[in-house]
């Protein structure tokens, strides 16, 4: 009976990895719209995605939490600090410690709050050695969930997302159909019958020789670590420019998804 949704984070949320026909991205938050959107009547389901790419758990709460506040949803997604987790030096104590104050806003004043548990980066190069880290937020995410009675997406646990299909060129955000299981997730996890399983297994690949991986590896080094190292050094974020898509028709999305294909 969810009639109204809003999705708030950073650049997993936004949708980044899951371009639209018009450049702006799709991703699992507004494919699990409309998932929520075909159980309503037509035109009986208002959605709204507040997230930014880059954006820290601090600046989440700050602007993105009280205007979904004021929306005042039947249903809030809250997926936040992993680009805390990921600088070096933070602790993945305190920085749950105000996630869990966001959770307590929320849930005092929206039905339905679902929290999001990270990916495990045991395959992804820049993250590996986080993986310690990001599995401590990720106990205490789950912990909070139990407290506030939260249902939670646990990403961690997807186990196709770990296959190399499911990201982005970049290696650090999903694919369309990365995103797109990151969805069908969602929806299990409310006990929304789902058009597809996400845990379906991908079809075998060729054997990928030595030198294959090496270039790939290159080229990944060139087009997107090394700016990205760059931005952090600068003390810049992908997200410093980036309007948050705001209000969106389950219509809109439907069709962006179909001409994106």
């Amino acid at each position: 009976m969810i009639g109204s949704y809003v999705a708030v984070g950073d650049s997993f949320t936004e949708g980044v990895g899951d371009p639209g026909p018009d450049g702006q991205f799709v991703g699992w938050a507004d494919r699990f719209a409309v998932l929520l959107a075909d159980l309503r009547p037509e035109g009986d389901f208002r959605y709204t995605n507040l997230a930014v790419r880059g954006k820290l758990l601090d600046q989440i709460i700050a602007d993105q939490i009280p205007k979904a506040l004021e929306l005042a949803p039947d249903m809030v997604s809250f997926c936040a600090g992993g680009n805390d987790i990921i600088r070096p030096g933070t602790d993945p104590d305190e920085v749950a410690e105000r996630f869990e104050r966001a959770v307590a806003d929320l849930t005092s004043a929206v039905g339905t709050v679902m929290v999001t548990t990270g990916f495990d980066t045991r395959g992804v190069p820049v993250l590996r050695h986080l993986r310690g880290k990001i599995a401590t937020y990720n106990g205490h995410v789950r912990a909070i969930a139990d407290r506030y009675g939260c249902p939670v997406l646990d990403l961690w646990s997807l186990k196709t997302v770990q296959d190399r299909r499911a990201w982005d060129d970049d290696r650090l955000h999903l694919s369309p159909e990365g995103h797109t299981r990151v969805a069908l997730r969602a929806g299990q996890v409310l006990g929304i019958e789902v058009p597809a399983d996400p845990d379906q297994p991908w079809p075998p690949l060729p054997p990928r020789g030595t030198f294959e991986v090496r270039r790939d590896d290159i080229h990944w080094a060139r087009e997107h670590l090394v700016p990205w190292i760059g931005r952090r050094l600068r003390g810049e974020s992908s997200g410093d420019r980036v309007v948050a898509k705001g209000a969106l028709s389950p219509d809109d999305i439907r069709m962006r998804i179909a001409q994106a294909v």
